[in-house]
């Protein structure tokens, strides 16, 4: 049976994180990793632009694989501190985005753009009750990630 090439980059994760694997890999945490998966979404953005800009979509390819590289490394610690996993990941979004598209995967129908929005912020607001107090982090992950950019400027020498 082939091995899908989600299986075969967890697999390598894995081994980086072995005994027998990389000691820098080893030593990673989520919160080492914090600056290279903020680096990597913004080299994304310029994938995205040089896309954009010239038709090339060869380093918006790269710099998918290279942020999808952040999220295997998260998902692979936090299996193996017993989290969750990354099948549960990709489980949770794919959820999401059936649950918060009745009109695509249900047979709910909208007059119109608004009325879709407006269920869609319905479904969301439902999803996040209980769990309001997570918000009160995002001012705090936003100055983190400028910070952050910045000291990813320096060393890319902009």
């Amino acid at each position: 049976m082939a091995v899908s090439e989600i299986e075969r980059l967890k697999s390598i994760v894995e081994k980086l994180r072995s005994e027998e694997g990389c000691p820098w890999d080893k030593a990673q945490t989520h919160v080492s990793l914090k600056t290279g998966c903020i680096e990597e979404a913004a080299e994304v953005v310029g994938g995205i632009n040089i896309l954009e800009q010239t038709g090339d979509a060869d380093n918006l390819k790269e710099e998918l694989g290279d942020l999808l590289l952040q999220i295997m490394f998260h998902a692979v610690m936090a299996e193996e501190e017993g989290l969750f996993t990354f099948d549960d990941v990709a489980k949770a979004i794919s959820d999401k985005m059936v649950r918060r598209h009745p009109h695509v995967f249900g047979d709910m129908k909208f007059a119109s753009e608004e009325e879709l929005h407006a269920v869609w912020a319905e479904i969301k607001r439902k999803e996040k009750e209980g769990k309001e107090w997570q918000a009160d982090y995002l001012p705090q992950a936003f100055n983190e990630a400028e910070e952050l950019i910045q000291k990813a400027r320096e060393r890319k020498g902009f």
